[in-house]
């Protein structure tokens, strides 16, 4: 019964992970990146991501910072953190977030101070549906890793 669970949470997590490469939230540097786990780092790639998603925080912060500021946006600096951005989601596979990114950075380089407040919403909805389909995801792995892990004590008779 024990390996049937474990099965079951597989065959969850590869159904996942399918309609987020046909939804275009992830692409196939996902999929190399999975490819870098293994059993000395099983942790690899929810760690690579976490400190993806630690290091979008404070990018996300800092553009809604330069945004809001009544007198002059600061569209370089923007154009930055974007790079940034769209650098670090690129390397962990997330596709909708990177598009988003270079619409962003199409706004910043035309001072549209419009078209980057539009961006800015898109890109933090992107980023907070991403983050919640690999939380979705890394709990059922982590399901999946103790279904196969757990081993019962055989009782003599």
């Amino acid at each position: 019964m024990l390996g049937l669970g474990a099965d079951l949470l597989w065959a969850d997590m590869n159904r996942l992970l399918a309609f987020l490469f046909h939804q275009g939230v992830l692409d196939e540097q996902f999929l190399q990146l999975q490819q870098l786990q293994d059993e000395t780092s099983p942790n690899f790639v929810s760690e690579v991501v976490n400190i993806y998603f630690h290091e979008s925080e404070k990018l996300l912060r800092n553009l809604r910072g330069l945004l809001m500021e009544k007198e002059l946006s600061d569209y370089r600096k923007m154009g930055i953190h974007l790079n940034q951005f769209m650098g670090s989601s690129s390397s962990i596979g997330a596709k909708r977030v990177t598009h988003v990114c270079i619409a962003f950075r199409a706004a910043t380089e035309q001072s549209n101070r419009a078209g980057c407040l539009r961006a800015l919403e898109m890109l933090e909805h992107e980023y907070c549906y991403l983050k919640n389909k690999f939380h979705e995801l890394f709990q059922i792995e982590q399901q999946r890793a103790l279904a196969t892990g757990v081993r019962y004590p055989v009782q003599n008779q």
